[in-house]
C-alpha cells in the first residue's frame, strides 16, 4: 500500500511540474523537479517511522515466539546457547513472581518450552565438542551445560504444575 502511494503522490507531483513549466516559462526545470527527490525522502522518512518496534509488536504472537528458531552455525557456541537459556528463565522466573494472568502463565510456559529444546541443542553441541576438548575448554563447557540445566530447574520449580499439560490450543 505504501508503495502505491508513493507512486501515485510521484506521479501527480510530477504532471504537475510539468504543466507548470509548460504554462509559465520562465520556470527553472532542474529548481522544479528537485521536490522529486524531496518527496521520496520525505516519504522514506515517514515509512521508516512508522514501521517502528510498535508496528512489530502488533504482528507478533504466541505461535511466532515459539516458532522462531535461530540458525544453528558454527559460531553458535554451547556458552552462548546457555547463556540465553539462562537470561530466558531469569524473565520467565520474574513474571512468574509478579503475580501473573493465565495468558501470562501459558505464555512462560510456552518459553520454558523453547528453553527445553534449547537445552537439548546444548547438550547435543556440548558432548560433540567435549570429545576433542582441551583441559580447560572441557571445563567451560560442563560449567554451561550446568548453568542452563540449574536455570531450567529452577524455572521448573516456578512454573504451576498444571501450565505445563497441553495448552487450550493442543488440546483442541
Amino acid at each position: 500500500m505504501f508503495r502505491l502511494y508513493l507512486v501515485l503522490v510521484l506521479m501527480v507531483e510530477v504532471i504537475a511540474l510539468a504543466t507548470l513549466t509548460f504554462i509559465i516559462h520562465d520556470t527553472p526545470i532542474l529548481l522544479s523537479f528537485l521536490a522529486v527527490p524531496l518527496t521520496l525522502t520525505v516519504f522514506l522518512a515517514a515509512r521508516r517511522r512508522l514501521d517502528g518496534p510498535a508496528r512489530g509488536l502488533r504482528r507478533l504472537s504466541p505461535e511466532r515466539i515459539i516458532g522462531y528458531r535461530p540458525q544453528v552455525t558454527e559460531d553458535t557456541s554451547p556458552e552462548r546457547i546457555s547463556r540465553s537459556i539462562v537470561e530466558r528463565t531469569v524473565e520467565i522466573r520474574r513474571t512468574l513472581r509478579e503475580s501473573p494472568s493465565e495468558v501470562q502463565i501459558e505464555m512462560c510456559a510456552l518459553g520454558y518450552r523453547a528453553c527445553a529444546n534449547d537445552m537439548i541443542t546444548l547438550t547435543h553441541l556440548t558432548n560433540e565438542q567435549l570429545r576433542n576438548a582441551p583441559g580447560l575448554r572441557r571445563f567451560k563447557l560442563r560449567q554451561a551445560r550446568k548453568r542452563a540445566i540449574e536455570a531450567l530447574s529452577a524455572t521448573r520449580e516456578a512454573i504451576p504444575p498444571d501450565a505445563l499439560r497441553a495448552t487450550r490450543q493442543e488440546q483442541q
